[in-house]
């Protein structure tokens, strides 16, 4: 990694196009991202434009801020981009052109820009500023029916034509190091999108009893959209078998339930709300919906445990897990992929195995349980939180583009 200075980021200012595929008040992680590495951009002095497409919908919560509001005025958003189709990138490098943008750093997750194919054939270098890819995760697009192969051939292509990749964890930087050279790929991780600013007349045994959840019940957490990769299913039984054992458990939902860019997710919601409705669980599952920052701030706070059952394992590059690190909040997760030195068990969270609602249980009634072991990973995880903050993140990313832009 390379650490620049404050002083030096101000000294060597850059224009830097952030190219998205969604950006609020659009529903997605990566969106969000966007819009915090936007802000912590501008903050260390450099103009930041953010070339995207659209709305896909109107505003889905009255209370979330308009997001002109949340920028520095060092930040232009660009909605200019008709569709992520064939000819996506001609309306990208006229933006490009217009604001004499020194490098552009494209914003990639599949389902980001409707699993289309067109975003990762590059314009040629001599036509546009150089790029960088982040890689949110290494999911492959939707090209043609069977493509097989080819779909992870599609996501390649990007990867080694851009002058720099850069990836959010270390299971897809494994996969990468053997495709891109060295010097052209760094690991840079996500922050948290949901900062632990809750409304200012916040209290807790308020919040929590406006889902109907006591001083004495156990209040378990979920923040994130539903889908089969962060094991919904694993949720919902493991809240049935803390019931039958006799602990007051309640499960708050936190967010929205979908998003905007994963219809995929349509379908799992639907097939947890069957889940929930068969074991009888109505009563004790709330869900906030779609709302601004500081009301999910809120809700998380009000939680005793969080339940993050990924079936792919426990990673950096998931934004709940940063919101869930940011709040202080006693963990509970599955194994990680690869190993994670930063997580310890037992000290920032608790590890159980993949698809395993029984193994999820006995951890939560453990904490539940054991006041002080929840109060030591609260503290471990507000600790590895400091880790991942956002000004942290922009110095990486300014000093990882500003090198390739002068390689050029």
């Amino acid at each position: 990694m390379i650490f620049v200075s404050l002083r030096e980021f101000r000294e060597t200012p850059m224009r830097i196009g952030l190219v998205t595929g969604e950006f609020p008040p659009d529903q997605g992680g990566v969106g969000d991202f966007t819009l915090r590495l936007a802000e912590a951009l501008a903050a260390l002095g450099h103009e930041v434009h953010i070339i995207t497409g659209p709305l896909r919908s109107p505003a889905p919560c009255d209370r979330r801020p308009a997001t002109y509001d949340l920028l520095p005025a060092t930040c232009s958003i660009h909605r200019i981009v008709p569709s992520w189709g064939w000819g996506c990138w001609r309306e990208v490098l006229r933006a490009a052109r217009e604001a004499r943008l020194d490098v552009l750093n494209l914003q990639y997750q599949a389902a980001a820009y409707g699993m289309r194919p067109a975003v990762h054939f590059l314009p040629r270098p001599s036509a546009r500023p150089p790029l960088v890819v982040t890689f949110h995760d290494l999911r492959v697009p939707y090209l043609f029916p069977k493509a097989g192969p080819l779909r992870w051939q599609a996501v390649r292509l990007l990867a080694r034509c851009a002058e720099g990749v850069i990836v959010t964890n270390h299971e897809d930087h494994l996969r990468l190091e053997r495709e891109i050279p060295r010097g052209r790929l760094a690991l840079i991780p996500i922050g948290s999108n949901i900062p632990p600013v809750p409304p200012p007349d916040y209290d807790r045994d308020a919040e929590r009893a406006r889902w109907g959840v006591g001083p004495d019940d156990l209040l378990l957490g979920y923040f994130g959209f539903l889908n089969e990769s962060k094991g919904g299913e694993e949720l919902i039984r493991t809240l049935a078998l803390l019931v039958e054992r006799g602990v007051p458990a309640h499960l708050l939902m936190v967010g929205g339930r979908v998003g905007t860019s994963d219809p995929t997710n349509r379908a799992y919601a639907a097939f947890i709300d069957g889940l929930i409705a068969e074991l009888g669980l109505t009563e004790r599952v709330h869900w906030t919906g779609y709302t601004d920052p500081p009301a999910v701030s809120a809700g998380l706070l009000a939680t005793d445990i969080c339940l993050l059952p990924y079936r792919d394992g426990v990673s950096f590059r998931r934004g709940t897990l940063h919101a869930c690190l940011a709040h202080g909040r006693a963990i509970v997760t599955t194994y990680p992929a690869v190993p994670l030195p930063e997580v310890v068990e037992g000290e920032n969270m608790l590890l159980v195995p993949p698809r395993d609602a029984q193994a999820l249980a006995e951890a939560a009634r453990r904490l539940w349980r054991d006041p002080p072991l929840r109060a030591r990973l609260e503290a471990g995880a507000r600790a590895l939180s400091a880790d991942f903050s956002w000004d942290r993140i922009a110095r990486r990313t300014a000093a990882f583009l500003n090198r390739l832009r002068s390689e050029k």
